[in-house]
């Protein structure tokens, strides 16, 4: 009898390939500080890499929590309802972020996301997650820095926007996209927006019809070129100095 062939090996590397280790956004992810066994492991534990299509909820809220998703294509929103049954948009997330943070406390989701275009997301079950969490001390505090670092960007948004007037809201909002486009090794000035002109007056507390004309009124002093959902920044210090209230235009 011939003695079997011990494939596993080969397995083990198409699946790092394939899995955090490739992927264009694992220094902002999870995997960030690990080193390639230890990235092997969180590899093991991942579900699979599920596909949401444009409008698709990812979760709902009240649901039960099981599982992080790390957004690896597109963008979300994430939402919440209001007493009057009406959505009010909490975030927008890109690839690179973690999406379900917020179940961790109640074991149920306290939003509902949806795919603001066809995007990707890797399911990290977070039973395993924790007990990796035990043998490995970096992805521990990376987590920890994670979810720090969200808590921080919210708690920092919402004050923002208590705060500002509507010009410094959307300035402020079109330069937070940018840095984080940065981050992700995308143009600093030129993209797309992934939400509706509704959908970000929404989150910013403007009505549509303000968020376009503002939109209107930094393309006419050439602060920034718009056409439908293509954006550039042609000023970005000038959208900066906005945000922080000097000088109007």
């Amino acid at each position: 009898m011939s003695s079997p062939t011990n494939t596993a090996p080969i397995l083990t590397v198409q699946a790092l390939q394939e899995g955090c280790a490739a992927c264009s956004m694992h220094q902002l992810c999870l995997p960030m500080g690990l080193d390639e066994a230890d990235m092997l492991r969180l590899d093991q534990i991942i579900g699979r890499r599920r596909r949401v299509k444009r409008d698709q909820s990812l979760y709902r809220m009240g649901d039960t929590f099981n599982t992080l998703y790390a957004i690896r294509l597109g963008h979300f929103k994430t939402y919440q309802m209001n007493s009057n049954g009406s959505q009010q948009i909490t975030g927008f997330q890109m690839a690179g972020e973690l999406l379900g943070m917020d179940a961790i406390g109640t074991s149920r989701h306290q939003c509902e996301a949806v795919a603001l275009e066809d995007s990707e997301v890797c399911e990290i079950p977070f039973v395993q997650l924790e007990a990796l969490f035990q043998d490995m001390p970096v992805l521990l505090r990376q987590f920890h820095r994670i979810m720090s670092k969200e808590i921080s960007r919210e708690q920092g948004v919402m004050l923002a926007l208590n705060n500002m007037s509507a010009q410094q809201k959307l300035a402020a909002f079109l330069v937070n996209l940018s840095s984080r486009y940065v981050t992700r090794g995308y143009s600093a000035t030129r993209f797309q927006l992934r939400m509706t002109r509704e959908e970000i007056g929404n989150y910013l507390g403007l009505a549509v019809e303000s968020v376009s004309r503002l939109l209107s009124s930094f393309k006419k002093n050439g602060i920034v070129d718009v056409n439908h959902r293509d954006l550039e920044l042609l000023d970005l210090p000038a959208l900066r100095s906005i945000a922080l209230g000097t000088p109007a235009c």
